[in-house]
C-alpha cells in the first residue's frame, strides 16, 4: 500500500511539473511566433509601488485602492444580506458530517465488538 501510495504521488507531481514546464513552452513557443514580447498586456494581477511608497495595485486593468476594498466591505456589513444558498449548503455539510461521523462510529464498535 506504501508504495503505491508513493508511485501515485510520484506520478502526480510529475503531472503537475510536466503541466507547468509545457505552459512555460507554450508561452515561449507563442511569443517566438509573435516576434515580439508585448508589455502592455501584464498579469492579472499586478502590485507597484508608488513614489510615496504605498502599493498600488490592478486587477484585469482596473486599479484597486485600500479604501474601495474598505467601502465594499462596509456596504456588504451593511447589508447583512442573507445568503440562502450559502445557509443551505452549510447545514447539508453539517448533515453529511453528521451522518458520516455516525456510520464511522458503528463501523469501529463492530469491528472492536468482534475483536
Amino acid at each position: 500500500m506504501k508504495m503505491f501510495m508513493l508511485k501515485s504521488m510520484l506520478i502526480a507531481a510529475l503531472m503537475f511539473v510536466s503541466v507547468l514546464f509545457g505552459m512555460e513552452q507554450a508561452n515561449n513557443g507563442i511569443q517566438k511566433m509573435k516576434g515580439y514580447s508585448e508589455d502592455q498586456f501584464k498579469g492579472a494581477f499586478t502590485l507597484q509601488e508608488s513614489g510615496e511608497g504605498q502599493l498600488e495595485a490592478s486587477i484585469l486593468g482596473n486599479d484597486v485602492s485600500s479604501h474601495d476594498l474598505e467601502q465594499k466591505k462596509k456596504e456588504l456589513e451593511e447589508m447583512k444580506a442573507f445568503n440562502f444558498f450559502s445557509s443551505l449548503g452549510k447545514n447539508l455539510a453539517n448533515a453529511v458530517s453528521h451522518v458520516t461521523e455516525k456510520i464511522i462510529q458503528l463501523i469501529t464498535g463492530l469491528i472492536k465488538g468482534e475483536s
